[in-house]
């Protein structure tokens, strides 16, 4: 009976034991949990890399750019935003030419105005445009134009048609079906028609005699004969220099021709050939 009774104490101790451990386990962990920090949150595209900070020097010298360029004057601003036109052939409205080269067109009335009114600028209503003398696209168009203009066409005037027309008018040289010819006085291309259905064959004693005349060095002359025999001449020499006079350009001045004959101070060094120095001694 005694034994009975103290192996039911010894039990109770136990199950008293096995509890309080529970309720100790229980704490600790408890007080873990609220003392484990929270994780972090994900950024919302976890591969993409936070952008550079924009420092303050580079941003300020892009501003002084800026202020700089709408400070000067309007016929820089103009050529800058013909520029952009003439490279890309493309239409711009003022905000895109504003993105393109820091024009604002819309907040300099000047600008805005004289880009309307140049003749090489093409306006909409909405957008400019680049605006070439002649209204030509390909190398097909540029042979029809080339038709109409029997007296010739400057190659200068066809120069801003389109980015490539230079290599088309080579091209249709080399085919036959144009002559490029230049300009004594200016150097300058002139581009003529070679009509293919109109076969000519000139004799060899006409092209002799067209070689033999002499023609005036000077184009001013050239162009008076040409009206006086009721031909129209395709370039105008005067109206050209004068041009040039106003932008200060000088003339190109000519070739001076050497002196043929020999200098006093020259040494003559074949006195072996006397007859070479003849103009020498009767000088």
């Amino acid at each position: 009976m005694a034994l009975q009774e103290k192996l039911d104490r010894f039990n109770k101790q136990q199950e008293k034991c096995q509890s309080m451990l529970s309720n100790i386990a229980a704490k600790s962990s408890s007080s873990r949990t609220a003392v484990a920090p929270k994780p972090a949150a994900a950024p919302p595209f976890s591969g993409a890399r936070p952008s550079a900070p924009v420092k303050f020097s580079n941003d300020t010298e892009r501003l002084q750019h800026i202020n700089s360029i709408r400070k000067s004057p309007v016929g820089a601003q103009m050529k800058r935003v013909i520029d952009i036109l003439f490279q890309t052939r493309q239409a711009f409205t003022p905000e895109q030419i504003n993105e393109a080269c820091y024009v604002d067109v819309n907040g300099n009335r000047d600008v805005f105005e004289g880009l309307r009114k140049n003749p090489k600028v093409y306006y909409d209503g909405k957008r400019f445009s680049y605006k070439a003398k002649h209204d030509v696209k390909n190398k097909n168009e540029l042979l029809v134009l080339i038709r109409k203009f029997i007296e010739g066409i400057a190659v200068i005037d066809l120069k801003d048609a389109y980015p490539n027309v230079m290599e088309d008018l080579q091209a249709l040289k080399a085919a036959g079906q144009i002559w490029l010819l230049s300009n004594f006085d200016s150097q300058e291309d002139i581009a003529f028609p070679n009509d293919p259905r109109v076969p000519i064959k000139v004799d060899d004693d006409l092209k002799e005699l067209f070689r033999s005349i002499e023609l005036p060095r000077d184009m001013l002359d050239i162009e008076k004969d040409l009206q006086k025999n009721g031909m129209k001449p395709a370039t105008n020499t005067a109206k050209r220099r004068a041009a040039a006079q106003v932008q200060g350009i000088s003339a190109k001045p000519k070739p001076k021709q050497k002196n043929k004959e020999f200098s006093k101070k020259a040494k003559l060094t074949n006195a072996h050939l006397p007859e070479l120095f003849q103009n020498l001694k009767n000088s």
